[in-house]
């Protein structure tokens, strides 16, 4: 039995028509009445609906489709996308982190080495893989994939879903920042082909420590961020309550990455998110991340760092003023 649609709030209006359009039908078949007319005006109303509520979409509306429990997750993506999937284990240190998994497949026929955070759909899933929240030993194990992809000349892709790495005692006492600052310093070096593409929620450092890549993707309904809403509402506005007018702030979404330069492509989704249709969106990003490596695929290891850096380095913007002194 497949599981109920769930709703989001902003999405009740669709829900309470699609409710009258099952209702119709139901009575339609039990009663054997012809309600063609009313069942196709309900239909209207539905599309039109839709229309308004999908394309008016705002950052903190995005935000909740990024965090849809029916989202597809990163091994969606990588088993419908990739051939001949083998998970790799363990950062030879500490342990295995199942928050961040990785392994090396075949994709458009071509080896590749995957790395991915993964969270969880059911509660045991959920809290093995710690709602997706990597602890050190999974940044380690990261950058040892990649290292390993590096020896054998295999391009590096990296599936982006988190809201931040785990902040526990734990994790700080195994030196989480210094894991995932090592790995921004060792993904400017690859000399190979890299490329991540953020799927749902790109929170943090968390999502930067298998972020720095020749090219960044993002998909259509994802955001990426320094902070979580929430987060960042509870430090400015000291509720977290205040996490739409947040997102407005923080500039999360696709378009506004997209338009300052932090993104490279964003990739379309279809109507109403990822969810309403998993193998459609799979197979739009398999296009997007094709198009890329072949673009990447024709460039030496010399023009791979130096397109990587100064991918980086035209972030933002700044201004310089030089004071003349007597």
């Amino acid at each position: 039995m497949d599981k109920p649609a769930y709703t989001l709030e902003f999405e009740k209006p669709l829900r309470e028509l699609t409710a009258q359009l099952d209702g119709l039908r139901q009575q339609s078949l039990e009663n054997n009445l012809d309600l063609g007319s009313e069942i196709a005006g309900i239909k209207k109303k539905i599309e039109a609906t839709q229309r308004t509520i999908y394309t008016n979409l705002t950052p903190w509306q995005r935000v909740q489709i990024a965090r849809h429990p029916q989202r597809p997750y990163s091994l969606d993506y990588v088993n419908t996308l990739c051939s001949g999937f083998q998970e790799l284990h363990g950062d030879r240190c500490f342990g295995d982190d199942q928050a961040l998994i990785g392994g090396t497949g075949f994709f458009q026929g071509d080896p590749i080495m995957v790395i991915a955070q993964q969270k969880g759909r059911e509660t045991k899933e959920k809290i093995a893989r710690n709602f997706g929240s990597p602890h050190p030993e999974g940044y380690r194990k990261a950058l040892r994939l990649m290292k390993l992809a590096e020896k054998f000349g295999m391009p590096v892709l990296c599936f982006i879903d988190t809201q931040g790495a785990y902040p526990g005692i734990g994790s700080e006492e195994r030196h989480v920042s210094e894991a995932i600052a090592v790995n921004l310093r060792e993904m400017a070096m690859l000399r190979v082909p890299t490329i991540s593409v953020v799927i749902g929620e790109g929170g943090s450092g968390g999502a930067l420590g298998i972020g720095v890549t020749n090219r960044v993707l993002m998909m259509e309904n994802s955001y990426y961020s320094v902070i979580t809403p929430e987060g960042c509402a509870a430090i400015l506005w000291r509720d977290a309550a205040a996490a739409p007018l947040a997102s407005d702030a923080l500039k999360l979404d696709s378009v506004s990455l997209e338009k300052f330069g932090i993104v490279d492509e964003v990739v379309s989704e279809p109507f109403g998110g990822a969810h309403q249709d998993p193998v459609r969106s799979a197979e739009t990003l398999g296009y997007a991340l094709q198009k890329h490596l072949n673009d990447l695929r024709g460039l030496s290891a010399e023009k791979l760092l130096e397109t990587r850096y100064e991918r980086f380095r035209h972030i933002g913007v700044y201004e310089e003023d030089c004071v003349a002194h007597a």
